[in-house]
């Protein structure tokens, strides 16, 4: 039952925690091209600039930033971990209806001890010119409004060619008759909170447990462009049989990242 309809006996107490990877792959063909691949996502994805994409999400879900901890790692990879806290309610009628989250500015949550983390992973294979980003995200909230209001907005900030996304409503609150509320909106799966042109370009699978309130949500893009999986050269750079072989490396390694396990070649 949607929390707009239940007298509550204190504060939401629900944690609402939405968790996911999203993995970007390449083929690089040199140590030379595998080493620059890293230095890119290194400056592209860096604490700097994570720290404004969770700005930017604790601005949809109208977060108030407490602190701030953020970290640029060597060799590789940066972390920002980012406590919230609760802000006014400006308006009775916001909805956790399962549709796509709104653009910045346009709601406002209810959060109390919350927090959202980024952490990020470049890594390469050195023999076989494979490389993997990958990014690991965490809204968690305590309030009324989800945090997958804000995945549209985190899908469409990194590059993504498989995104993994769990999402779960824990612990329970009490209406002020003292009965206790598992659940304070309806959901049967996260692909409704995602915008139509998303869904256009993945494929999906779901894993749900809703007696548990536990949704799971895999997405892999459906077309394959060679050309844009060749970081540091072209097409044209290789012949036929190396393209195709290059084509079926991506795609295995594509695969067993969606799948979780290894396929053999």
């Amino acid at each position: 039952m949607p929390v707009s309809k239940i007298k509550l006996h204190g504060f939401n107490n629900l944690t609402k925690t939405l968790s996911f990877n999203i993995y970007d792959i390449v083929y690089a063909n040199s140590k030379t091209d595998i080493r620059k691949y890293i230095e890119y996502i290194d400056e592209m994805y860096n604490a700097e600039r994570l720290t404004q994409i969770l700005t930017d999400v604790a601005e949809i879900i109208g977060a108030n930033i407490l602190n701030i901890a953020r970290q640029d790692y060597e060799p590789q990879g940066a972390s920002v971990t980012m406590l919230i806290s609760e802000e006014p309610i400006a308006s009775e009628d916001i909805s956790n209806e399962e549709a796509p989250g709104p653009l910045p500015d346009t709601v406002v949550a209810h959060l109390d001890k919350s927090h959202i983390t980024v952490h990020t992973y470049p890594e390469a294979h050195p023999d076989n010119g494979i490389s993997t980003f990958r990014v690991d995200i965490d809204v968690s909230t305590c309030g009324r409004v989800s945090p997958l209001k804000a995945l549209n907005y985190l899908i469409h900030s990194f590059d993504s060619d498989i995104v993994i996304m769990d999402y779960r409503v824990r612990g329970f609150t009490r209406d002020v008759e003292g009965h206790k509320h598992y659940i304070d909106h309806e959901i049967n799966s996260i692909q409704n909170f995602l915008a139509d042109d998303t869904k256009e370009l993945y494929q999906m699978l779901d894993v749900n447990v809703y007696q548990e309130n536990m949704f799971h949500t895999k997405m892999i893009l459906k077309e394959f462009d060679i050309d844009n999986y060749l970081f540091g050269s072209l097409k044209n750079d290789y012949s036929e049989d190396e393209i195709e072989r290059i084509s079926r490396q991506l795609k295995r390694e594509m695969e067993e990242v969606f799948y979780g396990k290894n396929i053999p070649g």
